[in-house]
């Protein structure tokens, strides 16, 4: 049995930097085995079906096989459609009352707890807010994710130590859900 996955990119094709193509990126899955490979925008999304392996493991040889291939090392996090269909369930805020510029979700490679976000006051960013899901954080920022200082709080190396961390827009994360659906 096949599962839908998306694959989800850390940091490339930003700014002409750490260039990898859509075409040879789809190149590159289809020659891991996996089906079904398609891409979103160039900022590092990609869908594929798998009939093996879990999404640590997956991730693991998709970056793996992209530092081989292009020379430099790219943080990869792998999840399967209920997995993002879930995320998109659970939003705690509401999604369909805002503009997708204003509402973002944080990908972790693996759960976080409340605790690690302890150093971040969170008064001093309002109105902006975050709260917690399941290897994710919901982000609302109402003049967007560039003019956001609480996403350059929640971006700092000591917030995130230990773990990858990829944020994409409310349209992104819906499209996902979309392209990894049945």
């Amino acid at each position: 049995m096949t599962t839908m996955y998306a694959a989800l990119l850390r940091g490339i094709n930003v700014g002409g930097r750490r260039k990898v193509p859509m075409a040879d990126l789809r190149a590159l899955l289809t020659s891991l085995g996996h089906d079904a490979v398609r891409t979103h925008l160039q900022s590092g999304q990609a869908v594929f079906a798998s009939a093996h392996g879990d999404e640590d493991s997956l991730a693991a040889d998709l970056a793996r096989a992209i530092e081989q291939r292009f020379g430099f090392p790219v943080d990869v996090i792998v999840r399967d459609h209920a997995y993002l269909e879930a995320v998109v369930e659970a939003c705690p805020f509401p999604a369909a009352e805002l503009e997708a510029r204003q509402l973002h979700v944080t990908y972790f490679s693996a759960p976080v707890a409340e605790e690690r976000f302890a150093p971040v006051d969170r008064a001093a960013f309002l109105p902006e807010e975050f709260r917690l899901g399941d290897r994710a954080l919901y982000l609302y920022a109402p003049d967007g994710l560039g003019r956001s200082k609480l996403a350059e709080a929640l971006a700092k190396p000591g917030v995130n130590k230990g773990v990858v961390a990829t944020s994409r827009n409310w349209n992104t994360v819906t499209k996902l859900v979309e392209l990894t659906g049945p």
